[in-house]
């Protein structure tokens, strides 16, 4: 089964900015959609955004869509998440997942495989 590794996660004062990062060793993402989602006690996981395989990316929250990159680097079998002018409502776990079956949206469910998360807080 694949897992896929979050890291780059951690604590940022408002306005800040972080670059999150998705890797695994157990397979070759560069066929493969690759989705960001994020999870707070407050609100359930929803789709940040997500990158085609072809390097195409979509955002699916207007609240963060004009403050987020994602971008892909297929040499390095990873999957990158910028966040800039961070605000505390951004506070979550965040988690990376991947589907290898063409699907192309933001329900959870269509992906097969997703890593631990890794925890922002960003204070205010």
């Amino acid at each position: 089964q694949v897992q896929l590794v979050e890291s780059g996660g951690g604590l940022v004062q408002a306005g800040g900015s972080l670059r999150l990062s998705c890797t695994t060793s157990g397979r070759t993402l560069s066929r493969d959609t690759v989705g960001w989602f994020r999870q707070s006690p407050v609100q359930e996981r929803e789709s940040v955004g997500r990158i085609h395989w072809n390097g195409a990316g979509t955002y699916s929250l207007d609240s963060v869509k004009s403050r987020l990159t994602i971008t892909r680097d297929n040499n390095k079998n990873t999957v990158y998440l910028k966040m800039e002018n961070l605000k505390p409502e951004d506070t979550a776990i965040y988690y990376c997942a991947g589907t290898s079956r063409g699907y192309w949206g933001d329900r959870p469910g269509g992906y097969e495989y997703w890593g631990q998360g890794t925890q922002v807080t960003v204070s205010s």
